[in-house]
């Protein structure tokens, strides 16, 4: 039987979710410039799912879901406060940079994207401080952060001809000893998007914690009833007395 899901019409939540696919793509060099502004243009301009599909059969996020490094959520905030960074910046002319996965953050982290991409992900970095503040210039391009949501966050940046947003994926109360991020800086002719989201590990050790705390709350069966009605009571030999 022939599969109708190439006629299906594709939505812009679909044609989106696939541009940030080719972003990343790009972030970690697996497009050229050239090959993501090809591939970006033809996902706006889908009509149906089946041509959006080809655009990124080719990249890792198009196929089975990848396995999380390790399989296990990130530890909790007061063991990953500390240590010397790893980095405290990327560039991106014509190309793109990434920051993602195990890494240690700076207490100050300067992206500066022109005609290109940048990710800075701190879902499972460490922090070298608490106090974090995350510096993003783009000119003509995009910069995405993405933060835990139990973080303390803070958006101020400016977009001139461009967007730097702030939107959250997954809800979560800021912890007390979570680091506390700012995103600053300014977009021309382009974007810097925060979102707050939780990794997958993280989501699917919270979906599994919930699954576990609603069986926990179901009442236990109820216990059977003694034989015998009131003022019964079981006589030797199983017989009633009636008293």
């Amino acid at each position: 039987m022939t599969s109708e899901l190439p006629d299906v019409r594709a939505s812009d939540a679909e044609r989106e979710r696939i541009a940030e696919i080719l972003r990343d793509a790009m972030a970690e060099g697996r497009l050229d410039m050239a090959e993501f502004e090809q591939r970006l243009e033809s996902a706006y301009a889908a009509r149906t799912r089946g041509e959006l599909t080809p655009l990124v059969r080719d990249l890792p996020v198009a196929g089975a879901p990848l396995p999380d490094v390790g399989g296990t959520a990130v530890p909790a905030w007061r063991e990953r406060i500390g240590g010397e960074p790893t980095s405290k910046g990327g560039f991106a002319f014509w190309g793109g940079f990434s920051r993602k996965g195990r890494w240690t953050v700076g207490r100050t982290f300067t992206s500066f994207v022109m005609w290109g991409g940048g990710v800075v992900d701190l879902r499972e970095a460490r922090f070298a401080e608490r106090e974090v503040t995350v510096r993003c210039v783009t000119i003509m391009g995009g910069t995405g952060v993405t933060v835990p949501p139990d973080v303390h966050l803070r958006v101020n940046g400016v977009g001139l001809m461009g967007g730097f947003d702030e939107r959250s994926r997954d809800e979560g109360e800021p912890a007390p000893d979570a680091p506390r991020v700012t995103v600053t800086g300014f977009a021309l002719m382009g974007g810097v998007g925060v979102e707050r989201k939780w990794s997958r590990a993280e989501r699917r050790r919270r979906k599994e914690a919930g699954a576990k705390a609603a069986a926990d709350a179901v009442s236990p069966a109820e216990a059977p009833r003694p034989v015998g009605g009131p003022g019964e009571a079981q006589g030797p030999g199983g017989g009633k007395d009636v008293r």
